[in-house]
């Protein structure tokens, strides 16, 4: 009699947090899911936000059109979009539909390189990105550890309406009457610069560590009607990446919504 020999147990892939199968990634924020794009397969396609085009959780009764905000954890860990199949990566600060591509040396550079894995926590709600090597893929012998002591998070970008004649009205009475009144009567000058100002001043920091740091009070509105926000990552110092204000923790945060195969049962069985 043949004895029978029992095939080694095959460990899950780990999911990095996120859900088995598929899933939807809401905003806490502006309330907008993850979406590729115009539905692009092209490599390099920006996701961004937009408002919720399927809102049925039950696959069989969700229009497939909806595809490009749905999203899974590959068996390799990779997070991929279900519309294309492809893989997510970071461009620049960017999050983008990356197609696989062959080795190139040096390696690894812009173009060929290892994929960042994202990890959600679903006690503080953030997706951060690990890198296995210097995202910013310096040539040799540049290569350092500073990479290292940073921490990747997503955020959603809030987005102003644009200026009408009303808020230069008012810019100009701030400037040209309240503040020379106040300093007559001994008031300290406040200072008036715009974000357009600021953004002229030539400060050694890169776009996307200032975005929340150093984003004014009139930048935090998110009043554009347009549909969609940008979804962009920030590279933060350890020591200092709660050091912020509720409105920008709160754009930090994720909700992730599993997709299902039937309706969820509301009643006794």
């Amino acid at each position: 009699m043949t004895a029978l020999i029992e095939a080694p147990e095959v460990p899950v892939p780990d999911s990095n947090g996120f859900p088995p199968g598929y899933f939807v990634i809401r905003s806490i924020a502006c309330n907008r899911n993850w979406d590729v794009s115009g539905d692009s397969v092209e490599d390099g396609t920006d996701v961004i936000l937009h408002p919720e085009k399927e809102p049925s959780l039950v696959e069989s009764r969700r229009n497939p059109d909806a595809n490009n905000q749905v999203f899974y954890v590959d068996t390799s860990g990779a997070l991929c979009s279900r519309s294309s199949g492809h893989a997510l990566d970071i461009e620049g600060n960017r999050v983008v539909l990356r197609h696989r591509r062959p080795v190139s040396l040096p390696y690894p550079n812009s173009y060929s390189h290892p994929l960042p894995r994202f990890k959600y926590s679903p006690e503080s709600g953030q997706i951060t990105v690990e890198f296995s090597c210097d995202p910013a893929y310096l040539p040799p012998p540049a290569p350092h550890s500073a990479w290292q002591d940073k921490v990747y998070l997503l955020t959603s970008v809030p987005k102003r309406r644009p200026r009408n004649f009303l808020d230069d009205a008012s810019e100009f009475l701030t400037m040209n009457v309240a503040s020379p009144i106040s300093t007559i009567f001994g008031a300290p000058r406040i200072s008036n610069a715009t974000p357009e100002a600021v953004a002229q001043v030539d400060i050694d920091l890169r776009e996307n560590e200032v975005i929340e740091e150093e984003r004014a009070e009139t930048e935090e509105a998110d009043d554009s009607t347009d549909k969609d926000r940008d979804l962009r990552m920030l590279r933060l110092d350890k020591a200092t990446q709660n050091t912020v204000g509720s409105a920008a923790r709160n754009r930090r945060r994720w909700e992730i919504i599993q997709l299902r195969n039937a309706d969820r049962r509301t009643g006794p069985i």
